[in-house]
């Protein structure tokens, strides 16, 4: 399938006939579906969120409907990652969901809302990024929401791996290799060992501990522990390749963990990520140790 195609797959028949009758060109930038009760369907490219076009307004029913196809008909079996608000479906295409608590569980009850992120690979994106990085310890990808900080990364993998280097990748949500039954549904190399699912506290020493990598690379930095685990690593002489929400390195040093972080020496490099132009720019700069 095409990554616009597995997104749409788990929209209920009506609307995803509706979502692939678009024209090529929009599916092709599509970068998420959202589903809103008593809305029109949206489709989200760039800073744009363009109607679903002969689309009629999403009905709750529509919004369950999606997500018993998401999770096939076993939405007690992900309940975890439900209750956590988003889902990670076959491919690596991300569910994200809104609604009213549950009372008991403090997951969600009723939905009124969902998000489908398009994940796509983009193969050699990473190539020039990698040659200005030079030999570097430990890299920190940084840009806000939806710049390209995960389909760098899982190219920089794939690049570093099949260059000789062998890494550890924990993917916590799914969607760096997006593993399926022990797949990768993406190519991250071949000497590229993956922890799907554990939170990254956990999985960065279980690989630390288990697979003796030469570099480390997990997604989104969120958490103290995240931090300390990462400075671990470091300590055992392994090389870091990890990403971050943000728009500068001032921004970073206005956020406490970040300030934290940065102030470990871990990361000897940054890699700043920002739009323009309907494409995507980068610079690469040193950090002091």
């Amino acid at each position: 399938m095409e990554p616009f195609e597995r997104a749409a797959a788990v929209l209920p028949p009506g609307l995803r006939q509706r979502a692939m009758a678009l024209p090529a060109q929009v599916r092709e930038g599509a970068e998420e579906l959202r589903l809103r009760a008593l809305r029109r369907p949206t489709v989200v490219m760039g800073e744009e969120e363009l109607p679903l076009e002969g689309a009629a307004e999403v009905g709750t029913d529509d919004l369950e409907r999606v997500l018993e196809i998401a999770t096939q008909a076993s939405a007690h079996a992900a309940l975890e990652k439900v209750r956590r608000g988003w889902f990670t479906l076959r491919g690596g295409c991300r569910l994200g969901l809104c609604g009213q608590a549950a009372a008991q569980d403090r997951g969600l009850g009723s939905l009124s809302s969902i998000n489908i992120r398009v994940a796509r690979e983009v193969p050699g994106c990473g190539a020039e990024v990698l040659q200005e990085l030079g030999a570097f310890r430990g890299a920190l990808l940084l840009a806000p929401p939806g710049a390209g900080k995960t389909t760098l990364l899982r190219d920089l993998v794939r690049l570093l791996s099949d260059g000789g280097v062998r890494v550890g990748l924990c993917d916590e949500r799914g969607e760096v290799a997006a593993l399926w039954r022990g797949e990768p549904q993406f190519d991250v190399g071949e000497r590229t060992d993956i922890l799907d699912g554990f939170p990254k506290a956990e999985g960065l020493l279980m690989l630390l501990r288990g697979m003796n990598p030469r570099l480390l690379a997990c997604d989104e930095v969120t958490d103290p522990a995240d931090c300390a685990a990462l400075e671990t690593c470091a300590n055992c002489g392994v090389r870091l390749l990890a990403t971050a929400h943000g728009g500068s390195l001032e921004d970073l040093r206005r956020r406490r963990l970040y300030r934290d972080l940065l102030r470990r020496g871990l990361f000897d490099r940054l890699v700043t990520l920002r739009r323009e132009g309907g494409g995507f720019q980068y610079a690469v700069e040193e950090l002091p140790c």
